[in-house]
């Protein structure tokens, strides 16, 4: 029974296979599923299914968060948070499932410590994606730090030129550095056009970048217009700032770097060190005896 049930399994799998070759995967904004990686593309077809399984059982709470956390790492036009929650199902199911039969087949292990040996490791599959949406927020966090000195620099030469804020933000999202911000941007600037008020649209891209930069630029933007104040000035100090913390960031990771590099000298570089030199002292002093 098991057999056929694991040939019934492998057909499934090998139809599911070739139509996720034959066909494109899209998400529910008609995007490609969230990443240019093949491991996506072939697993997108069971994470949907699983997230309809999923879906009746999440919390408001739990979607919440998850889509705040989607949208900081730049995925929620393309991942659901029922996604989330039904890839880390999967990865359970699959690396628990897979780990406790491969203990049970290549030695004689007691059924309950396979099953807890795999609840185990699914456990700890299942917190690979948490980790890796918090490392893709990192580095799209990073990338938007180091394009908004410049997106700044082009703000206020527009401003001061004589250009309205958000016919300078126009022209900043059209002429900068392609990349997560400059995206963010013109998703704010959409908005704007849509009908959005435009402090509403530029709270809207302080939360979806979750940093503490562009909230102190949006809430002087809206300081600004509610006293009347002057622009220019306003982003020109804003720019300076931003660039300044740029370079504290820079000589911050500078200085943390002699204490990254202390654990592989210690532990790969000096051994190897200490076995040259020693090596043919030890071979003259067995030689001596």
């Amino acid at each position: 029974m098991f057999f056929w049930l694991s040939c019934l399994a492998a057909g499934l799998s090998l139809c599911l296979l070739v139509w996720v070759i034959t066909r494109p995967a899209v998400s529910h904004a008609g995007a490609p599923a969230a990443s240019d990686h093949g491991m996506f593309r072939l697993l997108w077809p069971w994470i949907v299914a699983f997230s309809n399984v999923c879906r009746p059982f999440i919390t408001w709470s739990i979607r919440h968060r998850l889509h705040n956390r989607l949208q900081v790492a730049g995925l929620d036009r393309q991942w659901l948070p029922e996604h989330i929650v039904a890839m880390q199902l999967m990865l359970l199911c699959i690396v628990g499932c897979f780990s406790g039969w491969m203990m049970t087949m290549s030695s004689e292990v007691a059924i309950a410590k396979a099953v807890l040996a795999g609840l185990v490791l699914g456990a700890i599959a299942a917190a690979w994606p948490p980790y890796w949406l918090r490392s893709l927020r990192r580095s799209r966090q990073t990338r938007m730090l180091r394009e908004l000195p410049f997106l700044l620099d082009m703000t206020t030469l527009c401003v001061e030129a004589g250009l309205n804020l958000q016919g300078a933000l126009q022209q900043a999202a059209q002429h900068g550095p392609p990349g997560p911000l400059r995206m963010e941007l013109r998703r704010t600037l959409m908005d704007i056009r849509a009908g959005m008020p435009r402090p509403q649209a530029l709270e809207e891209l302080a939360r979806r970048t979750d940093l503490a930069s562009i909230r102190s630029l949006v809430l002087t933007l809206a300081q600004a217009d509610q006293l009347g104040m002057s622009l220019g000035p306003l982003l020109r100090a804003q720019s300076e700032q931003r660039r300044s913390e740029r370079f504290l960031r820079a000589e911050k990771l500078a200085l943390q770097a002699p204490v990254k590099m202390l654990f592989p000298m210690v532990f790969c570089i000096f051994p190897c060190t200490f076995l040259i030199i020693g090596f043919p002292i030890a071979i003259k002093l067995l030689a001596s005896l």
